[in-house]
């Protein structure tokens, strides 16, 4: 299927030519119908020739619901764009032209209505007047066919010619994401909330599970039925006029501008920068906007960063991406300013003087028909990107650019990695310089101090830094031992354990030696002294000759018989014997006996 929106001035006749084409009637309301005047969007399908089918979309005219009139607009890829003969060009033709070129539309069709009251001179007059009013947009080499709903002439041709040109639109990704902006919300009885759009890209399937962004707040929801045009289907591709039945949200809920997602797929946002893409430059812009995208419109503040670059602040956030197209609008007079393309979706802040002016400069180098070559300066500018953050900014993935290493997950630009690397390596020296005592930077600090966007990315920088992680620490892997003003403390007690191993110095001589807990814990982190608690070493050589005396005793043995053959008190013997067993060296029995296990 391909979906048409339709686009002119009021009373030029898009709706007649609609249901002169389907056969069905887009004008929904009662009113509509009375006055003989599209209010809001309607809808109606048929199949071409080639049995190829086609939805419209048909859209206002009248300057009053011009806010509609873009909502049906906004999700288009192919525009009817429809004058009538016998009047011209007039004043909603200009509007609608200047949406279509804001919206970046390239695909369209001119339908010259009313031709049966028109001489062959005049439809001739206003196709080259029309050609002259296209002639700097995207659709200035539309072909332009004369019809008459009224007697049916030309429609064949119309046909034929819609056909030929869906025929040439490349096909849209079914694996895209899915953002499925809302046109219209009701409710049925028996079925509950059904909402309705049109699915540009990606497929859907009943029994999913969805969030629905109301007003920027997200509602889980789940489908429970999909239809197009009427019918029912497992699941629907792109592109299709969709009616969602949906699950957990009621319909009073919903209204146009929301919009279906996939969750953990869309980032949100309501702060981006834009580059001006059509119409009036940005300098000429007033502060204060309207934005729309797809069918939703919100307010916006617009900051200047230079002739050609702004920053949008908008009062909703919105599923937006890197290369997105935005329509703004002045809310005051109620035309159309022009269009933007998105070029960064989550920027950064700016803060210091002259911000403004070096981020416009960052801007300049992005192509956004491009996804792919923007990535080399996102990742620079950020450092490290995850993979999953760059596909939620809508960047195309394939194999990293240059000065781009993958690791973990992670995007990383190379020169902002070797800085990390050695900025670590010279941290981690200048701590053990200034505190020997200290067992290495922490890695919590080490990522303050880096500033990493992900700790996943420490592991690999320790590694490359040549150094060492030991309990959540980072260290060098050449520590030298020198414990600075305590070496000659630990050097005494070291000596005094060499001659009474099992003689572990009470908290007072420690104290006496200068020996607190960070001494002793630094001595026992660099294999100099065994604590078996805070206030109680001994030599990493203790267990040994301990098993060693133990092994010589009658098995099992009591504590009291181990602490005879240690030679030493119940104070070290019983942590020791408790150090033993952790090891499995020996075993306990029962509440008094142990033995060495063989």
């Amino acid at each position: 299927m391909f979906v048409v929106a339709t686009a002119g001035h009021v009373d030029h006749g898009k709706s007649t030519l609609v249901r002169a084409l389907t056969g069905m009637e887009p004008d929904r309301w009662a009113e509509e119908r009375r006055r003989g005047l599209t209010i809001d969007l309607g809808f109606a399908w048929t199949a071409l020739p080639s049995g190829r089918r086609v939805a419209f979309v048909d859209v206002p005219g009248h300057e009053r619901f011009f806010p509609n009139t873009l909502a049906g607009l906004g999700p288009a890829t192919v525009v009817c764009f429809v004058v009538a003969a016998d009047e011209g060009w007039c004043a909603q033709s200009s509007d609608h032209r200047d949406a279509i070129a804001a919206l970046g539309i390239s695909h369209a069709v001119v339908a010259l209505t009313r031709a049966d009251r028109a001489t062959s001179e005049r439809v001739a007059e206003v196709s080259a007047q029309v050609r002259a009013k296209l002639a700097h947009t995207g659709i200035h080499n539309a072909p332009i066919v004369a019809v008459s709903a009224a007697q049916g002439s030309g429609l064949d041709t119309l046909r034929a010619v819609l056909d030929k040109l869906l025929a040439g639109i490349p096909a849209p990704s079914e694996d895209e994401r899915v953002r499925l902006w809302v046109d219209r919300s009701f409710s049925i009885t028996g079925a509950g909330t059904v909402v309705t759009g049109t699915l540009t890209a990606g497929t859907l399937a009943v029994g999913e599970h969805l969030l629905l962004l109301c007003r920027g707040q997200p509602r889980p929801v789940a489908i429970r039925g999909l239809q197009s045009c009427g019918e029912p289907h497992p699941a629907l591709g792109p592109t299709a006029r969709v009616a969602v039945n949906l699950r957990g949200v009621a319909s009073g809920e919903v209204r146009r501008g929301d919009v279906l997602v996939r969750p953990d797929e869309w980032l949100t946002t309501a702060v981006a920068d834009v580059r001006h893409a059509a119409g009036r430059p940005l300098a000429e812009a007033p502060e204060q906007l309207v934005v729309h995208v797809g069918t939703a419109a919100t307010p916006a503040r617009l900051r200047r960063l230079d002739a050609g670059h702004a920053r949008l602040s908008l009062a909703c956030a919105l599923p937006l991406t890197f290369s997105d197209r935005l329509l703004v609008r002045d809310p005051g007079a109620g035309r159309v300013l022009g269009g933007v393309w998105v070029l960064d979706p989550d920027p950064p802040a700016l803060r210091r003087r002259g911000a403004a002016a070096r981020r416009a400069e960052e801007l300049a180098g992005a192509d956004p028909t491009d996804r792919s070559r923007w990535v080399l300066a996102e990742v620079a500018r950020r450092g490290a990107v995850s993979e999953r953050r760059l596909r939620l900014l809508g960047y195309q993935l394939t194999s990293p650019p240059p000065q781009v290493t993958v690791i973990r997950g992670w995007w990383v630009h190379a020169p902002t990695y070797r800085s990390w690397r050695d900025r670590l390596r010279c941290a981690v020296r200048e701590l053990r310089e200034r505190d020997p005592l200290s067992a290495g930077l922490s890695r919590g600090a080490a990522v303050d101090l880096l500033a990493l966007p992900g700790p996943e990315l420490l592991d690999e920088l320790v590694g490359h830094a040549g150094l060492i992680q030991r309990d959540g620490l980072i260290g060098l892997p050449d520590d030298p031992g020198d414990l600075g003003p305590a070496e000659a403390a630990i050097a005494d007690l070291e000596s005094r354990l060499a001659a009474s191993p099992f003689h572990a110095p009470e908290a007072d001589d420690l104290a006496a030696l200068g020996l607190g807990v960070r001494e002793l814990a630094a001595a026992a982190r660099l294999g100099r002294l065994l604590r078996l608690n805070d206030n109680l070493v001994l030599l990493p050589s203790a267990p040994a000759l301990a098993m060693r005396e133990l092994a010589r005793l009658r098995q099992p043995f009591t504590a009291t018989q181990a602490k005879q053959a240690l030679n030493t008190t119940r104070r070290v013997v019983i942590p020791l014997l408790e150090y033993l067993d952790s090891r499995g060296w020996t075993r306990r029995l029962d509440a008094v006996h142990r033995e060495v296990v063989r």
